[in-house]
């Protein structure tokens, strides 16, 4: 079981993520040790969405087809409607989630970000929760919604929205070290 300031830990984003989703669990998880990484479709920085028009950038430290998943502890998924949108579609980016939900290993989405666990087939009866307007989705794809902060199903990790950032950062910190999950399929 890994340590936080031990682990590496992989954020997948793109364009119009939404700000504090990916800032705070990215600065939080750094000040606690862990190398945080960022992968995207493309290589260029990458805006955020903050609140009612752009935001500022970060910079990508690899490409999606890039990414492989032995070399992180965990994969977080910022939220905000623009970005699970566009990864959901891309390939690469799809890969990258459905192997790291397939190894076992920490997942974490927050607000939107859970479309990408619907569109790799990982919420199929399990506890879930996700923003509100995509709570139909979450049913429709088999979760058993829930409106709590933050809710684990065998090492994945859903939370609500940017409200919930201490809660959704504290439930990745106590999975990292709880070491990897054996699940079921979806």
């Amino acid at each position: 079981m890994p340590f936080i300031d031990k682990s590496k830990i992989l954020i997948l984003a793109t364009h119009g993520y939404e700000r504090s989703e990916l800032r705070v669990p990215l600065d939080e998880l750094k000040k606690r040790g862990a190398d945080v990484q960022i992968a995207s479709i493309g290589t260029d920085p990458i805006k955020s969405w903050n609140e009612k028009d752009w935001g500022d950038t970060v910079n990508v430290d690899l490409l999606a087809k890039d990414v492989k998943i032995e070399d992180f502890d965990a994969l977080i998924l910022p939220g905000g409607q623009m970005n699970p949108d566009i990864l959901r579609h891309d390939e690469a980016a799809m890969r990258v989630v459905k192997e790291f939900v397939a190894s076992g290993k920490i997942v974490a989405a927050i607000c939107h970000a859970p479309w990408l666990l619907i569109e790799a087939d990982a919420v199929r009866g399990r506890k879930m929760t996700s923003y509100i307007s995509i709570k139909t989705d979450m049913t429709n794809a088999g979760a058993i919604w829930s409106n709590e902060p933050v809710v684990t199903d065998q090492g994945i990790v859903t939370s609500r929205n940017p409200d919930d950032l201490d809660a959704f950062v504290k439930k990745i910190v106590e999975e990292i070290e709880e070491g990897r999950h054996e699940r079921r399929a979806a």
